[in-house]
């Protein structure tokens, strides 16, 4: 009888399975998808900017080196990578950087179809100001500054007198002293800002959303309803609109929520396309915040998958105090419950104009977007996504379009009930 013996085998290298990157503005993430969980170590460097990340365990292969490609010629903070194996079980990733940043490197865990993730997210040195991005897309008006200084009522400048030849003004004339300036009418009270109105496309990036059964992707949906009704609102008198996302990449619910009071925003829309196991079900939903339970089970198994979507797009709940985060969250006052009834129930009403209503009253649950607690804050389902003739309607331009007026006309109607935040312009 023969005893064989037993001979360790070498631990298998992880594999990289996709390579992922989103650039915007506010911040570029890069993430690549692993098939085990890894340990990664970073560091910046100066003169150049770089940022060098040493993920252990891996061995190079053609997929990491897809990152090479994926960077963009218009990425805000990118510029170049260079992949490299390091040490034998070490592969480095060297990113030339346009301008400092303060990286956040974090993993996650498997959720939904993704396997381990390695997050990384290129955050600006110097944050930017959503109130500096509003001012920064207000369209020049020529004749603005001429119609402000009318109604402050300032003096035009001295006009010339007019010459006629050949006379002179008489010996008297010439001797008066000009007459005293007549004294300036009293300043009016600076001119309040407009109508501000947050709007939150959902999900985005790393975050597709629901996906229809033609593969169209909830994130893409909503996104393009937000710029649709952002036009909209900036078109009326006295409104501006505010997005909280103006391009695919993800946002977490906390930030969404913290963007919308930074701006102070009279209200705050987030907008979505809902989906359910079953193709049948379909019609429009407006949701407000619940503090006592959700109105009923499915609006619980709503609020529920929205508020999963960090887990899906990737958040680094290291990178912030929860405990402040959950008292902003737990301030949510009846006041603003009361008017984001008042308001869905408006816009509600509107969209009932254009689609089948899945609910015919305002639905209430606990959806942590909607915690701001000084914002009349909802949730609007514009349509099923899983159900094929919704999905069909919502990829139609004009049907976004009749989507945007609806939530246009409702929110003019809650406003208009409101005289003196309508006097704001």
């Amino acid at each position: 009888m023969f005893v064989l013996p037993v001979i360790p085998t070498a631990a298998r290298a992880a594999t990289i399975v996709a390579v992922r990157t989103w650039p915007a503005d506010e911040y570029t993430r890069v993430t690549l998808e692993m098939d085990s969980e890894l340990k990664a170590e970073h560091f910046t460097l100066e003169n150049p900017d770089r940022l060098v990340v040493d993920i252990e365990g891996l061995t190079i292969n053609t997929t990491i080196r897809d990152i090479i490609s994926k960077v963009r010629p218009n990425d805000p903070y990118i510029d170049s990578v260079r992949v490299a194996q390091n040490r034998p079980d070490v592969v480095r990733l060297v990113m030339d950087l346009k301008q400092p940043i303060a990286p956040q490197v974090f993993t996650l865990k498997p959720i939904g179809e993704y396997k381990y993730r390695l997050v990384l997210d290129l955050y600006p040195k110097i944050a930017q100001d959503p109130l500096m991005a509003i001012m920064d897309s207000a369209d020049t008006d020529p004749l603005a500054e001429v119609l402000e200084d009318l109604a402050r009522n300032d003096p035009l400048p001295d006009a010339p007198v007019p010459s006629v030849p050949g006379q002179t003004l008489p010996p008297v004339a010439r001797k008066l002293k000009p007459p005293a300036p007549a004294p300036k009418p009293a300043e009016p009270p600076p001119r309040r800002q407009s109508i501000l109105i947050a709007l939150d496309p959902g999900h985005g990036g790393e975050d597709p959303g629901a996906i229809g059964r033609n593969g169209t992707r909830e994130k893409d949906i909503v996104l393009s309803i937000a710029k649709r009704l952002k036009k909209l609102i900036d078109a009326q008198p006295g409104m501006r609109a505010y997005l909280t996302r103006d391009n695919d990449y993800f946002v977490p619910l906390h930030v969404r929520v913290q963007k919308a009071r930074r701006v102070k925003a009279d209200l705050f829309i987030s907008i979505h396309a809902d989906a359910w196991i079953k193709p049948s079900a379909r019609g429009s939903s407006v949701f407000a915040l619940s503090q006592n339970g959700a109105t009923s089970a499915a609006a619980r198994w709503m609020a529920q998958r929205e508020n999963d979507a960090d887990l899906i797009g990737g958040v680094n709940l290291g990178s912030h105090n929860k405990q402040v985060a959950q008292v902003l969250l737990d301030l949510s006052t009846a006041a603003q419950i009361n008017d984001s009834v008042r308001v869905g129930g408006n816009v509600l009403g509107e969209i009932g104009k254009i689609n089948r209503l899945h609910k015919k009253t305002v639905e209430r649950a606990g959806f942590a977007v909607l915690k701001a607690p000084d914002i009349p804050s909802i949730l609007v389902e514009t349509a099923f996504i899983s159900n094929p003739e919704e999905e069909r309607l919502l990829r139609s331009p004009s049907h976004q379009d009749k989507i945007a007026k609806a939530m246009l006309a409702g929110v003019s109607d809650y406003f208009a009930a409101r005289p003196a935040m309508a006097r704001r312009a």
